[in-house]
């Protein structure tokens, strides 16, 4: 779906002056009521604000994209707002938002805020488009601006994606871009990147790690082909296949504020090689990170993964109480009827596997899979309040961070437990992830 399909006339409003970030958030909202994509106001802030909790949509650059996915939505829909004196909305980079798209996504349908908000990433990181979005003199070439680059753009991709760009050569530069969310930084990076190799000359695909799985991912002969490689990442991807290949590892920030120098540096003889081992999955990435990024890269891929679990949960309590009956049984809310008892049920399950996700998915990252079913383990203590002197459990558990320090703790044991077998027969290597 094109994002002018998504924005109408009604909910865009240029020239406006707001004082911080909840005025810009109720603003926006206002104008995505105005355009008639709303069933309730309320609960549409609610997510939004649900989700601002998560950590502030505002993507550096003077860009912020606010959204939210919740019932409360009546169709998607996109609202736009221009602020020239800029308004600080808690961007990482520091800067001032002055262009502003918020994105509503209505429950039970296709992710088709994930693919707007992806596309707008994108787009929004040609400087001179930005600039004339927030130059526009009225709706009309608001829309049109939008659109004549949403074409050149994809009409562009669709070319080089075609069977024509099949017979070209392969890539110079690959690189891989992730954030924990795998939302708007994770698609900005790419672009950055890809908008980089064209003015220096250097072919570079850009595979990312997004929200709904890998996007433009890499094939074995374009990795064989490729003369460096960029890693501009806030949690793991898989390194394996880039054993023998130089590979610069970056944070997705940098993949968004230095792609050139990322770019010169993965075609320099003087990058080293990168090797891949089963223990080396975290020893050699770790020689070329300091202490502070590696263990937030670890804990980033707990939460990465354990997101989907909460917001699940959260979304399935509460159809249970909307489909409820309070008058029924107040003291027991949300399980009144058949249906609530249902949803609320599983999301209570949901919620219940949130500790042992994080804390598996940590130690993964530390050790690679023979850590995942250790993480598993200590997340469910860490969820039961097992101890020695209670192994069976009690009322009181060592909760959020009990699961990180099961995941760490379990995933270093097993690191070590790794390099004590490395020297062990080849015929026992079958054995020694799952036994060992």
């Amino acid at each position: 779906m094109r994002i002018t399909e998504l924005l109408k006339k009604e909910s865009i409003e240029l020239g406006v002056k707001v004082s911080g970030k909840e005025e810009a958030i109720d603003r926006l909202i206002g104008l995505m009521d105005a355009g008639g994509r709303l069933k309730d106001k309320a609960g549409y802030k609610e997510g939004i604000l649900a989700r601002e909790a998560l950590g502030s949509t505002a993507v550096g650059e003077g860009i912020a994209i606010p959204h939210a996915k919740v019932a409360a939505v009546k169709e998607p829909g996109l609202s736009a707002m221009v602020v020239p004196e800029g308004v600080d909305y808690e961007a990482f980079d520091g800067s001032l938002a002055h262009l502003f798209f918020m994105i509503a996504a209505p429950e039970g349908e296709a992710d088709v805020h994930l693919e707007a908000l992806s596309r707008l990433s994108t787009l929004l990181m040609d400087p001179d488009f930005k600039s004339d979005l927030i130059k526009s003199q009225s709706k009309e070439e608001f829309l049109r601006l939008i659109d004549d680059k949403e074409s050149e753009r994809y009409q562009k991709k669709e070319e080089k994606t075609g069977p024509a760009a099949k017979a070209r050569s392969g890539y110079q530069v690959l690189a891989v871009t992730a954030c924990p969310t795998g939302i708007a930084h994770t698609f900005m990076a790419a672009e950055n990147l890809e908008q980089q190799g064209k003015k220096l000359g250097i072919s570079l695909k850009a595979e990312t790690n997004g929200a709904e799985g890998v996007g433009n991912a890499l094939t074995k002969d374009e990795i064989t082909a490729a003369d460096g490689i960029i890693i501009a990442a806030d949690k793991n991807v898989d390194m394996a296949r880039f054993d023998g290949k130089r590979v610069v590892m970056a944070t997705v920030t940098e993949g968004i504020q230095k792609g050139e120098e990322l770019i010169k540096k993965a075609v320099s003889p003087e990058t080293p090689v990168y090797h891949h081992s089963e223990s080396a999955s975290s020893s050699e990435d770790r020689d070329q990170e300091n202490v502070g990024r590696s263990t937030y890269k670890h804990l980033m891929n707990g939460v990465s993964h354990m997101l989907p679990f909460v917001i699940g949960r959260g979304i399935l309590i509460a159809l249970a109480f909307l489909f409820d009956d309070y008058s029924i049984d107040p003291s027991n809310f949300g399980k009144n009827t058949p249906l609530a008892a249902y949803l609320k049920t599983i999301g209570e399950q949901a919620f219940g596997m949130m500790l042992p996700v994080l804390a598996g998915y940590i130690a993964m990252s530390i050790a690679d899979r023979p850590g995942l079913a250790v993480g598993f383990v200590g997340g469910l203590i860490a969820k039961m309040g097992a101890t020695f002197a209670n192994p069976a459990g009690g009322s009181v558990n060592s909760g959020f961070l009990g699961a990180l320090l099961a995941g760490f703790i379990g995933g270093y044991i097993v690191l070590m437990l790794k390099r004590a077998f490395s020297k062990l027969p080849k015929s026992l290597e079958g054995i020694k992830p799952v036994l060992l």
